[in-house]
């Protein structure tokens, strides 16, 4: 049955499920992105490198599990793999509230329920990008990722705006049990979705896990592409961290910011978010999705020190115009590339790719978020923001690297192509990225 046009994928069940699932699991994750510090800076009281210090635990899955992650979700059925996690990250949350009631909250415990979440987090979004090519088809993907991008970037609107009044209402700790309900949600709408996968291959019919991982890396790391996103994502989300970190820091006890106020400024994060999604198949169509993962960084995230420049007063606005275009900017460059990735790998490898790529780029964030909360204890959050901005700046500069090399790469037949349709085809040159 034809699609509608307006509609595209939605019109499909199984990815309207998908895209429910999506929405309601981001909605509970951008209420913690706002929450979990708040209850470590307004409930418990924390200083600039406890901060810090949660930012690390909350990252750190990355780093312990992110390779055999990849091989465990490419071993089993990824729809269950969403499923459970989800389920298992809403009762994780749901003991900080209880803990908090029965007046037994501590950072420790904060930290414990942080590192469980992270930990689960990275099985759900490896599964999760593996999982989109089997339900909607390579020819779909940059449709399915913006699709799937917007709906995050709705839920960064919304999840700090209803967070915001809630805390003010309720306290941070109570407010998590709505990132709880969430999470279950996602987990149950992923449980609808009908269309199955086929039957993993038996695991005594398959290499040793750790031979698993290392084809997974090798997959990766010989691929240039490949190879130039990760280090560009490396960078860039090491200063984010560093950024984030210190941000709900600035703006509470800098800019004197009540709960609903830093709401406000997190909701404006989301629109850019938003405006992105809704225009990141354009300039991929356009200029192709090797220009768009450098450029994008390039022309947005020199406007992130716009908030560090900010007083109480009309200069917030123009911070929070700094963030926003930070927030589109990404997640123009994140359609480009994750349909980019997702091109290149065969079906077999997406899990191994996701994980090896995820450990690669965000092996750092547990360190920036330590980077983040020592310098904010040394520097203050306001030079901590400066550095930030910059770090993320020039995480452009791999991905501009790589694809000056394919524009200029001799005897090879795609690569002037290569630069300006990179990933609307299944690219298969040796040269290039090797076959996929």
């Amino acid at each position: 049955m034809p699609r509608s046009p307006r509609l595209g994928l939605l019109d499909d069940p199984d990815f309207g499920r998908l895209f429910a699932a999506t929405a309601l699991g981001q909605l509970g994750d951008r209420i913690i992105f706002l929450t979990l510090p708040l209850v470590a800076i307004a409930t418990l009281h924390a200083d600039e490198f406890q901060v810090g210090l949660l930012t690390a635990t909350t990252t750190a899955g990355s780093l312990l599990v992110g390779l055999p992650a990849g091989a465990w979700v490419d071993r089993v059925r990824k729809q269950s793999v969403l499923i459970g996690t989800d389920l298992l990250r809403a009762a994780a949350l749901l003991t900080i509230p209880l803990a908090w009631w029965a007046d037994l909250l501590t950072v420790r415990l904060l930290y414990a329920v942080a590192l469980l979440h992270g930990v689960l987090t990275v099985f759900f979004d490896v599964a999760h990008v593996s999982y989109l090519p089997h339900l909607v088809g390579r020819g779909n993907l940059v449709e399915g990722n913006a699709k799937l991008s917007a709906v995050r970037s709705v839920t960064s609107i919304g999840g700090p705006a209803v967070a915001g009044p809630l805390v003010g209402l309720v306290g941070a700790p109570a407010t998590l049990l709505a990132s709880s309900a969430g999470m279950a949600m996602s987990g149950l709408f992923a449980a609808t979705i009908r269309r199955r996968e086929g039957n993993p291959k038996p695991t005594s019919e398959r290499p040793r896990l750790r031979t698993e991982i290392t084809e997974g890396l090798r997959f990766v790391l010989h691929r240039p592409a490949l190879r130039a996103i990760m280090f560009s994502d490396a960078l860039f989300n090491l200063s984010l961290v560093m950024y984030q970190t210190m941000l709900l820091v600035f703006l509470e006890r800098t800019v004197g910011l009540g709960p609903f106020g830093i709401g406000l400024v997190l909701s404006g994060m989301g629109c850019g978010a938003l405006l992105g999604a809704l225009a990141a198949t354009t300039p991929a169509r356009r200029i192709g999705q090797g220009p768009v993962i450098w450029l994008a960084t390039l022309v947005t995230c020199p406007l992130a020190v716009l908030m560090p420049l900010a007083h109480p007063g009309w200069t917030l606005y123009g911070g929070a115009v700094g963030l926003a275009a930070l927030s589109l900017g990404g997640v123009v460059r994140v359609v480009a590339q994750s349909s980019l990735q997702q091109s290149l790998t065969p079906d077999r490898l997406l899990g191994r790719m996701a994980a090896t790529a995820r450990f690669v780029s965000s092996g750092g964030v547990p360190l920036g978020g330590l980077l983040g909360g020592a310098s904010g204890s040394a520097f203050g959050a306001t030079v901590t923001l400066w550095i930030g901005a910059a770090g993320m700046t020039l995480s452009a500069l791999p991905a501009f690297l790589w694809w000056r090399t394919t524009r200029t790469r001799p005897n090879c037949g795609c690569s002037r192509r290569y630069g300006s349709d990179a990933g609307t085809r299944s690219v298969s040159c040796s040269a290039c990225d090797g076959r996929p």
